[in-house]
């Protein structure tokens, strides 16, 4: 610990103290951060909607094509370390939105280990264990600032991240979840399921969700930032507490509606156990359109190998080509899974098949 700062260093000698001084002035020079990104001349703007590990493999793809690129973050998760902090403090759950920016910092030594720092968790079973680092240093920021969205701002510069990072909405909300066979011992019936977490692992099969409170304001940046965009991306992620929620937001729907941007629907790679367990991609692509009727979209990503005899099995490429063409939209087959027969998307794949679509699908105007 250093004098300067107002802490004493009693114990260490003066060489130890010069030691320390030293090596602290190294740490700051080589961490200090890579200039910001300059936006590249007509790259697309480009906002992806969505929460969890989903958007943070979309983010990682998109931030290789563009700086221009805001991140609308979903608000309901009710478990883990944001659930506790939600609960204690009335606050967002800052879980997605932490791992929206970690998935923007930036490709230097100083983005790097910011990324690992703030999705560093305390080890333990005390009040601190659970807790992830960049969770206590957002709502510290909300707290002090009273603005989540110019709190998560000044996250942002610290961490250097390329692009912005945006709360779907200013209020907390849950999930209610419409279940049918919650109960095993009546599979007909539909049962209420209600929270984020319980949604994600329920027994039974989701039919469809809603938001508490009902008709949440959007957070009027994320709704500007729809309207401004040149393509809006939508998944992949967990369907029903992820993707979906977005379009039960009556003005971000509305952005959604009418915005000048092309619509690009990612889809995932394999059905989420409890969610949308034994779900077709055209299951995934009907709940959607029953969700937001009015939503047009104008292309959708699959990744062929998983509809060709992986996660999904065969899948009935008429049908599904059928569901797209329902929704306005063009079905686009291409490779963006990890090689490693994970679910996951391979971020540079991911961005190539981005790229050709934006560069391919229509386009609002020229980029690169």
């Amino acid at each position: 610990m250093r004098q300067e700062r107002g802490v004493g260093v009693t114990g260490y000698s003066p060489a130890r103290q010069l030691q320390h001084k030293t090596a602290d002035r190294a740490l700051v020079a080589g961490y200090a951060p890579a200039a910001a990104p300059k936006p590249r001349p007509g790259a697309p703007r480009i906002t992806a909607l969505g929460g969890g590990q989903g958007l943070s493999a979309s983010l990682s793809a998109l931030r290789r094509l563009t700086t221009e690129l805001t991140a609308v973050v979903t608000v309901a998760d009710d478990g883990g370390s944001s659930g506790r902090l939600r609960t204690e403090l009335g606050v967002l759950p800052p879980g997605d939105l932490r791992k929206a920016l970690a998935a923007l910092c930036g490709d230097d030594e100083w983005g790097r280990t910011w990324s690992e720092v703030i999705q560093q968790r305390f080890s333990g079973t005390g009040e601190l264990g659970g807790h992830a680092v960049g969770n206590l240093l957002i709502v510290a920021l909300w707290e002090k600032l009273g603005d989540p969205v110019e709190a998560l701002n000044w996250v942002g510069r610290l961490l250097n991240v390329q692009g912005r990072v945006l709360p779907m909405s200013a209020v907390p909300l849950d999930i209610e979840a419409q279940v049918r066979g919650h109960d095993p011992a009546r599979p007909g019936e539909l049962s209420a399921v209600r929270g984020q977490a319980n949604v994600a692992v329920t027994p039974g099969t989701v039919q469809s969700i809603r938001l508490l409170p009902e008709e949440p304001p959007a957070v009027p940046e994320a709704v500007e930032a729809v309207l401004e965009a040149d393509w809006v991306v939508l998944g992949p992620g967990s369907w029903f507490t992820s993707v979906l929620p977005h379009l039960l937001v009556p003005s971000l729907a509305k952005a959604l509606t009418e915005t000048r941007a092309r619509r690009l629907l990612t889809l995932n790679l394999a059905p989420q156990p409890g969610e949308t367990e034994g779900f077709t991609p055209q299951r995934h692509l009907e709940v959607v359109a029953d969700h937001a009727p009015d939503l047009a979209v104008d292309a959708i990503l699959v990744d062929e190998r998983a509809v060709t005899g992986g996660a999904f099995g065969v899948a009935d490429l008429a049908g599904l080509e059928k569901a797209a063409e329902r929704m306005g939209a063009e079905l686009v087959l291409d490779r963006v899974a990890a090689d490693d027969g994970t679910p996951r998307h391979d971020p540079e794949l991911l961005a190539a098949a981005y790229d050709r679509i934006f560069r391919t699908h229509g386009r609002i105007g020229p980029w690169r």
